[in-house]
């Protein structure tokens, strides 16, 4: 029995070799799976957020029957499986769905609509949150000089651009990780819609350590830069009010 370790050892720092391997040689197929997750997922964070950050912005100030509920359904659908998201978008990209004659399931755009979906939510609730803090502070100023509400909340939103920078930050980090729904709206075809997140699981089911290992360390290095970036964000952001609290004593 002792004698059979050493194989699963060998093996396993054989992969690892193999996967720094790929990742310092540049290899191809890692790279364009790469830089198309990276497209995906910054088009997705740009199409959501442009819709979360004036939805937020809206429901911070928006006052209307029926408020609650609508808050109560974002709360909800920040939880809301990424499952669940890829299969409302498979049934209305599909041949019998409404949306079936464009021809977008099984396309990098499928994908961008389905990260979006997920994405927006989160921007919208953070957003919102961002934007009611911002106005305790500084919305008395806005309101006298004749700024209604929703001016004066997209205006809060331009001040707080550190803070803005951070929900973008967090969506991206959210979508460029998510897998299931966009294994389901992609399908996860070589060299057209394979992901890092769906190719990873791909690989390994498959058996290709290596390649999995590889697209694993450059998917961590990627979420590693963000929440550093997201930090440095924060920090700024911080040390920014402190300032703004120094000059005003």
């Amino acid at each position: 029995m002792h004698g059979e370790n050493p194989a699963p050892m060998s093996t396993l720092a054989d992969s690892l070799q193999l996967a720094v391997r790929l990742v310092a040689q540049g290899d191809a197929e890692l790279w364009r799976i790469v830089a198309l997750s990276l497209r995906v997922s910054f088009t997705a964070c740009l199409l959501g957020g442009l819709v979360g950050l004036w939805l937020g912005a809206w429901l911070a100030v928006a006052r209307f029957p029926g408020w609650r509920a609508v808050i109560w359904v974002l709360n909800t659908l920040l939880a809301l499986p990424s499952v669940v998201v890829g299969l409302l978008i498979y049934l209305l990209l599909s041949r019998a769905g409404p949306l079936g004659e464009l021809g977008l399931l099984f396309t990098p755009t499928a994908m961008v609509i389905a990260q979006a979906v997920l994405v927006t939510p989160l921007v919208t609730a953070l957003t919102r949150r961002l934007v009611i803090d911002a106005l305790a502070e500084g919305g008395d100023q806005l309101r006298s000089l004749g700024a209604g509400p929703l001016l004066s909340a997209l205006l809060m939103l331009l001040h707080e651009r550190r803070a803005v920078l951070t929900v973008g930050l967090t969506a991206f980090g959210r979508a460029v990780s998510e897998v299931g729904a966009v294994m389901i709206v992609g399908g996860n075809i070589a060299g057209v819609t394979r992901v890092m997140t769906t190719s990873i699981a791909l690989e390994t089911s498959k058996g290709d350590l290596p390649l999995a290992l590889a697209l694993g360390a450059v998917l961590l290095g990627v979420v590693a830069l963000v929440n550093l970036l997201i930090a440095a964000a924060q920090g700024a952001t911080n040390a920014a009010g402190q300032r703004h609290e120094v000059v005003a004593a």
